[in-house]
């Protein structure tokens, strides 16, 4: 039987009238408000105000603006955010959205108990074994990202400067090139630990102690602590631990682990000299000249974090040496990079005082990560063997760049050339699947085309595959000491952002040009905000892919442009215009003169 059923036709529909209020808040000045106050928070605390700071995490936390971003960045912006709790909500319409602003006023929300969170377990990268998630409702998720809002730029004044993981302004990359600075000049001995469960395991009264805040708020995170989880139906409490899954437990882990540096630093005489540290997260390691003194590191680190309830796991703990062979192994792996030093001539020798030191260090992608990549790749390519050429284009093209992005700050153009090898012979087993009647120079001419200085290219008329060797080695520059984005100095920040690694090309050229500003609110983008690429003249109307065609603006800001586009509301006027650079604009490249020069 036929379908009769007459097509769908795309009509412009009128922007509801509740969506159209939501869309008319004032962001820009509540981006505003909340900024201003979070760095009257970080200030004060740095001054040691403790009064203040309370004061202020009050005026936030009941300010109409803080619930409203709050509200937003958990319904429109966050890639979970269609993700349920035990309540089945996933989206959120824009008239709930002004409710669930209301709903978070402190003197509302203080007579509702936090709900369970529910437990889900994703794969952990390479590993059979898998990592338990606790996804809160969304209520709750609003209210976590509230708290984190007041509480984030307390602790931001306080956090160690080695700590690199889950903050603002700080990633994967700058730990890797804090390792780099302690260890280039000199051999040393490496404490390479992972501390087991930590989210699951860290103790709630120690926690709760350590924050130091006013009762009501320290009351709200009891609650969230306890809580408990729902997995297939069953309520089990949590007597330990931060629901990984949650806005606030990644800052809650921090927390509790802040201060493993200090007590470190503080064990040692001088004549010992002191041991170099560097965290991400749970995963950290501890420099020392001597075998003695990584001894010493250990016994010292397994008592402090025995005080939250944690301890280091066992299989993923042990001391090796950056140069030497030590107990069978030589240098370490440290998220998903090889770290080590070489031994070379005095031509190829780094140098200290002018004076060759006889090694280089070099800091590649592990052997582990690069087979994860070669699987992830090879079950993409098996998972869609009867797709168009151009669809499994689209699928690897993500994966790569993202992986090569990754990778592009350290020693990885021989890794790159070896992925683009193994990605042509499993590309060649695809097409022998598909046409097994054909011969191998059949099918290469049909998949691939020869191009001058670039070898044989995987495209079609419409998509072509990223290879992993286009993807050029790009040097990172680490952030600048206790640095952080609550300080003031936007456009230092917003400079690092345009040079994030991670940040493809299209991106990063776009944010130079628009100097680091939303083209549609005129806010300076920040870490954290979610950046999307969209056309100034769609295709459709026949618009290019030319960067002057294409401008910068953060996720919620193209929601509204589309959003009025359907609507026919849509005025291109709104687009802030670039500033003309014969008036002199000042660049992203300079600093804003209110704080030390860039890193």
């Amino acid at each position: 039987m036929t379908d009769t059923k007459a097509p769908r036709v795309k009509r412009k529909m009128p922007l509801d009238p509740e969506s159209e209020s939501w869309h008319k808040l004032p962001w820009r000045k509540f981006e505003r408000h909340v900024y201003r106050i979070q760095k009257r928070i970080f200030r004060a605390e740095q001054r040691g105000n403790v009064r203040a700071v309370h004061k202020l995490q009050k005026l936030l936390m009941k300010s109409r603006a803080a619930r409203m971003i709050a509200v937003r960045r958990v319904t429109q912006e966050n890639q979970g955010k269609k993700t349920a709790g035990i309540d089945g909500i996933k989206s959120v319409h824009p008239k709930q959205r002004l409710e669930m602003a209301d709903l978070l006023h402190p003197k509302r929300i203080r007579h509702r108990k936090p709900q369970p969170v529910r437990r889900i377990y994703i794969p952990k990268p390479g590993k059979t074994e898998k990592r338990p998630l606790g996804i809160p409702v969304m209520l709750d998720r609003a209210h976590q990202h509230l708290v984190k809002q007041a509480l984030e730029p307390e602790w931001e004044a306080k956090f160690e400067p080695n700590s690199y993981g889950f903050r603002p302004g700080r990633s994967c990359h700058d730990a890797i090139g804090a390792i780099y600075m302690q260890i280039n000049k000199k051999a040393k001995y490496v404490l390479d630990a992972d501390l087991k469960g930590c989210f699951d395991n860290i103790n709630h009264e120690a926690l709760l102690q350590k924050l130091k805040t006013y009762p009501a708020l320290k009351r709200v995170i009891r609650a969230w602590l306890k809580a408990g989880y729902a997995d297939n139906g069953v309520f089990e409490e949590t007597p330990s631990g931060t629901p990984q899954g949650g806005v606030v437990s990644p800052l809650l882990a921090n927390i509790a682990l802040h201060g493993m540096e200090i007590a470190l630093t503080e064990a040692y005489r001088p004549k010992e000299g002191k041991p170099n540290f560097v965290r991400y997260a749970d995963d950290f390691v501890v420099f020392h000249p001597t075998e003695e003194g990584i001894f010493k590191a250990k016994v010292v680190l397994e008592a402090w974090i025995k005080d939250m309830g944690l301890e280091m796991k066992p299989s993923k703990t042990r001391i090796t040496h950056t140069l030497q062979e030590y107990q069978g192994t030589i240098g370490f792996d440290f998220l998903g990079w090889t770290v080590r030093q070489f031994p070379v001539g005095k031509t190829h020798s780094g140098k200290l005082h002018q004076r060759p030191l006889g090694f280089k260090t070099i800091i590649k992608p592990s052997k582990e990560a690069e087979k994860r990549h070669i699987a992830e790749l090879g079950e993409i390519i098996r998972k869609n063997r009867h797709v168009s050429q151009e669809q499994l284009i689209n699928k690897l093209n993500p994966v790569i760049r993202g992986w090569t992005n990754y990778h592009k700050t350290v020693v990885a153009a021989k890794t790159f050339q070896r992925c683009r090898r193994n990605l042509f012979q499993q590309l060649q087993e695809w097409g022998r699947r598909r046409h097994p009647n054909k011969g191998k120079r059949w099918i290469a001419r049909k998949y691939w085309h020869v191009e001058d200085g670039a070898g044989w290219i995987f495209k079609d008329e419409k998509a072509t595959l990223w290879s992993h060797d286009l993807t050029h080695i790009q040097r990172h520059t680490k952030v600048r000491g206790t640095a952080s984005p609550y300080n003031g100095d936007l456009l230092y920040w917003s400079q690092r952002l345009s040079k994030h690694p991670m940040l493809s090309s299209t991106k990063g050229k776009l944010l130079q040009k628009q100097e680091g500003k939303c083209r549609w609110c005129g806010l300076l983008f920040q870490d954290g905000d979610l950046i999307e690429i969209d056309h100034i003249t769609p295709k459709k109307e026949g618009g290019g892919e030319e960067l002057s065609n294409k401008f910068a603006l953060h996720r919620h800001c193209h929601d509204v442009r589309h959003a009025k586009r359907v609507a026919g509301a849509y005025d291109k006027s709104q687009i802030i215009e670039e500033p003309d650079a014969l008036k002199g604009a000042s660049p992203v490249l300079k600093t804003s003169g209110r704080g030390d020069p860039p890193a």
